[in-house]
């Protein structure tokens, strides 16, 4: 789909879907920690999209070897 898409196959290595995934924890980690500290929106909103499109990414885009 993505191919179809963009013109050029898209994919992600294991090694790179895996650094995706960490940092897609910690931005909810600081998500939650901001939400929790009542601390500023823009910062809710900046770790919170974070984590959304890395999510999105590694939901849509395939790993191969």
């Amino acid at each position: 789909m993505i191919e179809a898409l963009t013109g050029s196959p898209l994919s992600l290595t294991p090694v790179t879907a895996t650094i995706l995934f960490v940092i897609a924890c910690l931005a909810g980690y600081r998500y939650r920690s901001v939400w929790k500290a009542e601390g500023p929106r823009a910062q809710l909103w900046i770790y919170g999209l974070i984590a959304a499109v890395i999510l999105l990414v590694l939901g849509f885009v395939p790993v191969t070897r």
